[in-house]
């Protein structure tokens, strides 16, 4: 498996029709957290979209959907959480793909997936794929011939993983780990409950919890398995039980 990231420009991105011209007025940045479901036809996706100005409130948003789905070209959207903080919205959002897309996803040929870090603003798109290797290179080679302007910022057999990239948890347990902490199910205060977590991620709630658990005990073992990380914590010798 490799990864690759790129850089384009955000205009060239939506003269290809991946999103409207004038979304940048109103919005800061998009980052794309999780795409649920790709098709040729149609994407699933789970976005970070920060506002420019203050943000809407879950009832005006729900009384201008028709508006927002017909001005982004989108065919559902569904609101997850408002962060007024950061002017954050996470969203849900099902769009159909451009044409152009759909033949670079049929080169593809099911092969390769967005992954992190994929940020766009006005004037870049920073964009991560992983995937066969010869389905990378076929679609570069696409892009070449059209010449489409891309610059490669990264290339490895490596996926991006900040931090230790050492594979402790099953896919799928990384997976929902994942899109537990980018929904801020381990935040403090909880910003999402297991209930709907486990219905954005069509699973049961015991399911997921037990899954969750169960990578929460790979990685608890694993860092009391580093040196010292025992030692460090077992009680003193002759501590009370108080202490302990």
């Amino acid at each position: 498996m490799q990864s690759v990231t790129l850089e384009f420009r955000t205009e060239d991105l939506a003269l290809l029709g991946l999103f409207p011209p004038g979304l940048f007025e109103k919005y800061e940045e998009i980052e794309l957290l999780e795409t649920l479901r790709l098709e040729q036809g149609w994407r699933l996706q789970l976005l970070r979209v920060r506002r420019k100005g203050p943000l809407r409130t879950a009832a005006e948003l729900e009384k201008e959907s028709r508006r927002i789905r017909a001005l982004y070209g989108l065919e559902s959207f569904e609101l997850v959480e408002r962060r007024p903080r950061t002017r954050d919205y996470i969203v849900l959002v099902r769009q159909r793909n451009p044409e152009r897309l759909r033949r670079l996803l049929s080169l593809a040929g099911g092969e390769i997936a967005p992954t992190a870090p994929f940020r766009l603003d006005a004037d870049k798109v920073v964009a991560s794929f992983r995937g066969e290797e010869r389905a990378l290179r076929r679609v570069l080679r696409r892009l070449d011939r059209e010449e489409f302007p891309y610059r490669i910022l990264r290339s490895s057999a490596r996926p991006f993983v900040p931090g230790d990239a050492t594979p402790v948890l099953t896919p799928l347990q990384a997976h929902l780990l994942t899109r537990a902490w980018v929904l801020g199910y381990y935040a403090v205060p909880r910003r999402i409950t297991l209930t709907r977590l486990a219905r954005l991620a069509g699973r049961s709630a015991p399911g997921l919890g037990k899954v969750l658990r169960r990578a929460e005990a790979r990685l608890v073992a694993r860092w009391l398995a580093s040196e010292g990380a025992v030692a460090e914590e077992a009680p003193r010798a002759g501590a009370t039980a108080r202490e302990a």
